[in-house]
């Protein structure tokens, strides 16, 4: 399978550049993944495609404000960082210019906040060592910009709406952006209707927007991510795949959560740790039987994702059609949902 297999032509001007005024208020394609059958609503329809029973799983995760900058001591200069993740004090990031942050360089980036550069990967990252006076997080939140995708040029008025309104747990280098779409009003009638609202957290890296490089498939390496499933989300998940009900992942980063973990049964369990799991067509899922996500990258991982949930053909002819109807793309844009 090549990664060219997974191309399509996008006009620019269909690259969503901001949200909505309203979350709920951006159009929704309907994908039967079995057919293959199109149709054409808006987000706030979902509610009608989900059946009492069901039990939808959401990525509580929350952004960080991932992107800071600093300069070499002594130095007039301007280096971009970008958090990805972490262990310790010890962070990946992407650096801009990188050539500057050499191993051994001492970063400053406030009378609070410094770090040294302690490695570089084979693909540019930078681990930087943070030292700090008070807490990480406060002077995070103090000195950092919202690591929007290089693909949104315009700048974004308010910082919560690349959020999603039940966002807890803070990790992120970029939103889970299916779950962008949903209103807590929303949420609220999905579960009166009688479906069941999970949550798992997955912090997104910015590996997720990196392009496929390879040609074959099976050669790329996929990027590693922080996941977390508790006990009582473990055992609703079972207890519904026993009972034969439909497991609707929010979001391409709930299915890598749910299927890095899942057995034969589709049976989850209480952990965490690190999935770099690759998803693409021939994969036979295991836990997840619906999705809703939005519209990704030509020749991304996330196409392959969602290819592999419907079929190549499938979601090819749908994003056809989205071009051809000029939904809207990528993190602000529309969303899909494939049953």
């Amino acid at each position: 399978m090549k990664t060219s297999d997974f191309d399509y032509d996008l006009p620019k001007e269909l690259i969503a550049q901001h949200p909505l005024d309203k979350r709920d208020g951006s159009r929704l394609m309907l994908v039967n993944k079995s057919t293959g059958e199109v149709d054409h609503k808006k987000f706030y329809n979902i509610i009608d495609y989900l059946n009492p029973g069901d039990l939808l799983v959401l990525n509580d995760t929350r952004v960080m404000p991932a992107r800071i900058f600093g300069h070499r001591e002594g130095k007039e200069e301007s280096i971009e960082f970008l958090l990805l993740n972490h262990k310790g004090d010890i962070w990946e990031c992407l650096a801009k210019p990188g050539k500057k942050a050499k191993i051994g360089s001492i970063i400053e980036f406030s009378p609070k906040l410094k770090a040294e550069v302690v490695d570089i990967t084979d693909d540019g990252s930078r681990f930087l060592r943070f030292i700090y006076d008070g807490i990480f997080e406060e002077i995070l939140d103090k000195l950092g910009e919202m690591p929007l995708p290089p693909y949104i040029v315009e700048k974004l008025e308010d910082n919560e709406r690349y959020q999603t309104v039940y966002s807890r747990e803070i990790g992120s280098a970029a939103a889970p952006t299916a779950g962008l779409h949903f209103t807590k009003e929303l949420l609220e009638k999905i579960k009166e209707k009688g479906i069941e609202i999970l949550f798992i957290t997955l912090h997104v890296g910015l590996g997720t927007f990196r392009p496929v490089k390879v040609e074959d498939v099976n050669d790329h390496k996929m990027h590693s991510e922080f996941y977390i499933i508790t006990k009582d989300v473990s055992k609703s998940i079972n207890k519904a795949k026993d009972e034969g009900r439909r497991i609707v992942a929010v979001g391409t980063t709930t299915i890598r959560t749910l299927e890095s973990v899942a057995d034969e049964k589709g049976h989850v369990k209480e952990t965490s740790g690190w999935t770099d799991i690759f998803i693409y067509p021939a994969y036979k899922f295991k836990c997840v039987d619906a999705l809703i996500t939005n519209f990704h990258l030509p020749q991304s991982t996330l196409i392959m994702l969602v290819s592999s949930l419907a079929s190549r053909e499938i979601i090819l002819n749908a994003y056809k059609i989205a071009v051809e109807e000029r939904y809207r793309f990528f993190s602000f844009g529309d969303a899909m949902f494939i049953y």
